[in-house]
């Protein structure tokens, strides 16, 4: 039987609609799946994650001396001067921007736009505080993450590949929490976090335009599919291109909206306290679901503590690991304080969140469009195309590093690259509460296991930050060896070089 174009294209419509469709109903909490993952989530998100993030966190910032707000100076520092190549030039392995652009093109991505608004219309005004706050706290957790990343890193073809599974089996001897570890990132950002990205871009491009959410699936893929198989340094220089351009463009449009409405803005911030602390009820479900919202859905955008950007910051070559910590814990910042509250205040600053049944991508647009007219929802179509876009791009990395932890046969690459591609044409039309529901089980289980390493190995990060400090309170560029820090083992990018002084 011969098929004309048209009938092709209508018979592998049917065919996506119909795995995606099998898959909500799967997923769906009507079934005995859907009901697992709710409870896991339940179980997760209330007895566990919230107080362990949140008081990790906070023990790590004491124990840092607060270093995400002493040390912003340095950060910004250090970040401007990882965008020199010249000083990168002959070295393997990633700039600092570049590790920065790509782990915040995972953070920045539907997260900022999609997920606050998501936040908002469950949480209520509320939840953006109580995203503030994880990420206020949660910068110290994502300094200590990355700065082990980096002590533990391994060299590798492009230079050095690294994160939590790695710093789980040289740090902890633990093997087999670094392959659990291993295995949930793959499946959380390989391949759910697509659907969650793909998802996002396919509602905003039905909206503005309506095209066919297969045709942008496929769109995506096709592209996904060039850059992918051309390996890190590929993503690295396209991230680094995207991410800047569409974030300061974001900003620079929202900060347009506020001082429109500077009047306005107080109360708006009064509107977020009050709801956070269930003084003033709006929408949503109280003060519980604030908490839970905020800091789901602030997870989710700063992955602070999480176990991702560690991947992305382990790829870099620098002359000490806390350098590169400190980046990251500036990308936390900038992600939530910045570009989440960016969202925000559009969408608080009318009030579209209060009407109708809207959530996700599409109470962005409308809020937006309320503020700039129509043009606006055209707009933020083509920003969550590039946001999402530079999101799937941090995802997948983090994936294929992980799946060379779990063996370095190409087989299982090529499969995952397949699943990747796959999954991002299988988002284009599932449901989206399905989707965030599998999106958040699956990012807790990851938060929980990397949180218990970073619990185990804080105080190696510490010492390496005292090292930092002191080299830098003696006027030298500090520099890291084997035994900077006494007793330190299984090291195997960093050369050994007797110290009079060391760390203890």
């Amino acid at each position: 039987m011969v098929y004309n174009s048209a009938e092709r294209e209508i018979n592998a419509e049917r065919i996506f609609r119909k795995v995606s469709g099998s898959l909500d109903q799967w997923f769906s909490q009507d079934t005995w799946i859907g009901e697992m993952v709710a409870a896991g989530n339940d179980l997760l998100w209330t007895y566990i994650l919230i107080g362990f993030l949140l008081l990790l966190g906070l023990y790590l910032s004491i124990r840092t001396n607060f270093v995400q707000f002493r040390m912003l100076p340095t950060m910004v520092k250090e970040l401007v001067s990882g965008t020199d190549r010249t000083a990168f030039k002959e070295r393997k392995g990633t700039t600092p921007f570049q590790a920065f652009a790509i782990s915040t093109a995972a953070r920045v991505g539907t997260g900022n736009l999609a997920g606050v608004a998501l936040a908002i219309s469950v949480g209520g005004p509320g939840a953006i505080f109580w995203m503030w706050i994880v990420a206020l706290i949660g910068a110290a957790t994502g300094f200590i993450e990355s700065t082990l990343a980096q002590i533990y890193k391994v060299k590798d073809k492009d230079g050095f590949r690294g994160g939590p599974a790695y710093y789980m089996e040289k740090g902890l001897g633990s093997r087999w929490m670094g392959l659990l570890f291993a295995v949930l990132i793959v499946l959380c950002f390989g391949l759910i976090f697509n659907s969650v990205q793909t998802h996002t871009i396919s509602d905003a491009f039905v909206g503005a335009y309506n095209i066919n959410p297969i045709v942008v699936g496929a769109v995506m893929a096709a592209i996904m599919g060039i850059i992918v198989f051309g390996g890190i340094r590929r993503i690295a220089v396209v991230a680094e291109v995207v991410v800047p351009i569409f974030a300061v463009t974001y900003i620079i449009v929202s900060l347009i909206i506020v001082i429109i409405n500077i009047t306005e803005v107080p109360a708006v911030f009064a509107l977020i306290i009050n709801n956070a602390f269930g003084i003033q009820e709006v929408v949503g479900g109280g003060i519980g679901a604030a908490i839970m919202n905020g800091v789901q859905r602030g997870l989710f955008s700063n992955e602070a503590g999480m176990g991702s950007a560690p991947n992305a910051a382990a790829t870099v070559y620098v002359n000490h690991p806390v350098k590169q910590g400190l980046i990251q814990s500036l990308s936390v910042l900038i992600d939530t304080l910045i570009i989440c509250s960016a969202t925000a205040f559009i969408i608080l600053l009318t009030d579209v969140y209060t009407v109708g049944d809207m959530e996700g991508i599409q109470l962005t647009q409308t809020a937006l469009s309320a503020h700039m007219g129509d043009w606006a929802t055209g707009f933020i179509t083509i920003a969550i195309f590039f946001f999402a876009f530079s999101s799937l791009l941090g995802n997948y990395y983090y994936g294929e590093t992980n799946i060379e932890f779990i063996s370095e046969k190409p087989i299982y690459l090529l499969l995952f690259r397949i699943a990747f591609l796959g999954m991002i044409m299988v988002g284009a039309t599932s449901d989206l509460e399905n989707i965030w529901e599998m999106a958040d089980l699956f990012m807790g289980s990851m938060a929980v296991v990397n949180l218990i390493a970073v619990a185990l190995l804080a105080h190696i990060a510490i010492k390496a930050l005292k090292d930092f400090q002191q080299q830098s309170k003696n006027g030298l560029d500090p520099v890291f060896y084997k035994d900077s820090i006494k007793g330190l083992k299984n090291i195997e990018s960093w050369e050994n070089k007797n110290k009079k002084s060391k760390i203890k």
